[in-house]
């Protein structure tokens, strides 16, 4: 599989929450197939626009991959990492409203999680290409704050490091007076939700030629 861009993710290990995550988007990321969707009116729709990237909780943004690296190295360098990082751990996670999206987020504290985070931003850095300039434009539509536009100049994203917040996204961006309804509808389908909650794996995921994500390899964190 030729892949276009590739990604560090938290993507649940298989079981109640990954098997929920791929039939409320409707793809299956750890698959890299389709999954058939709950039948909930609706659901289609308010998905759109994170299925592609199927369930999980991003911890290094997509990136293109620099001149003179190549997926051999990249995994590679991912695999050190992972030795040499300790596992993240929350008290749980919630289902949250995050401006208009709905997402399960951590709660307790994050200090662990947002140093992996980090860690996989600045590890692997050496193998993102720089972003374009459409690139920096579009992201910049979102009325960056200063801080936020430093780090998309220096890290390809504006959200990382003290601006990340980790999350798993579960819908799109919604009408003010649909966030109660889909959560409502959340909460009937969820499963029993991890407490506490332990990132001990961290997944490389590549960019297919049809847009979507899939997971190429899992790595355990030993640190």
């Amino acid at each position: 599989m030729s892949y276009t861009r590739f990604a560090i993710y938290y993507v649940p290990p298989e079981g109640a929450l990954a098997d929920f995550g791929a039939v409320w988007l409707g793809w299956d990321c750890i698959a890299g197939c389709d999954a058939v969707q709950l039948d909930v009116p609706g659901l289609e729709d308010v998905t759109k626009a994170p299925r592609k990237y199927g369930f999980h909780g991003t911890l290094k943004p997509p990136f293109r991959l620099a001149d003179g690296t190549d997926l051999t190295g990249l995994t590679a360098a991912t695999a050190d990492m992972a030795r040499a990082c300790a596992p993240g751990h929350s008290d749980g996670l919630v289902l949250t409203v995050l401006g208009r999206f709905l997402a399960l987020t951590p709660v307790g504290d994050m200090n662990g999680i947002a140093r992996l985070a980090s860690t996989c931003v600045k590890a692997l850095d050496s193998f993102r290409a720089p972003p374009t300039e459409a690139e920096l434009m579009r992201r910049r539509k979102a009325r960056l704050s200063h801080r936020q536009d430093t780090l998309l100049e220096r890290w390809g994203y504006p959200y990382v490091m003290e601006e990340f917040r980790f999350h798993l996204t579960l819908t799109g961006r919604l009408r003010v007076e649909q966030i109660d309804l889909w959560t409502d509808v959340v909460g009937a389908h969820l499963p029993e939700l991890p407490k506490p909650f332990t990132l001990d794996q961290i997944a490389l995921v590549g960019e297919r030629p049809d847009g979507r994500f899939e997971l190429i390899e899992r790595y355990t964190l030993l640190g």
